[in-house]
């Protein structure tokens, strides 16, 4: 008698299609349920990592301060920490090496918003948060530098 490849294996047979789609079904659900939770993670994360990042810019202000005795106008903006400012007021000690290597954007990819009313101070630094719009509640709501 000749034996077979297959001879000694028993037949497995594979899921069903109802049991296919109740695996499905079950683990649909259970995205449902959890993608609220994981979304809202997320901005939270956003929040905290913008918030970080103004207080990166307040550093190197304060820096920018130290050796030119003024902080940038408005005008001259956070651009100043990265590339010595021309106009008013002169940064005649700028620190050839910059302040920051490059600006960051706040957790949403947006530019950051500074305002300095005068050459010494005070000055905002202000994200629009989620919705990039002055105003807002919960993740949309402004965050500023004055109130970290």
């Amino acid at each position: 008698m000749k034996k077979t490849r297959f001879a000694g294996r028993k037949k497995q047979a594979g899921f069903g299609l109802l049991e296919v789609l109740i695996t499905v079904a079950i683990l649909s659900i259970i995205a449902t349920l959890a993608a609220p939770t994981l979304f809202s993670r997320g901005d939270t994360a956003k929040v905290a990592a913008t918030k970080a990042q103004i207080s990166s810019i307040v550093t190197a202000l304060s820096m920018y301060k130290l050796d030119n005795q003024v902080f940038p106008s408005t005008n001259q903006g956070l651009d100043a920490l990265v590339e010595k400012p021309s106009g008013y007021p002169q940064a005649n000690n700028w620190s050839s090496d910059g302040y920051m290597r490059k600006l960051p954007k706040d957790g949403w990819g947006n530019d950051f918003l500074y305002i300095s009313p005068g050459s010494t101070g005070p000055f905002e630094i202000i994200s629009y948060g989620s919705d990039g719009v002055s105003g807002g509640e919960d993740t949309a709501a402004d965050i500023l530098s004055s109130e970290l």
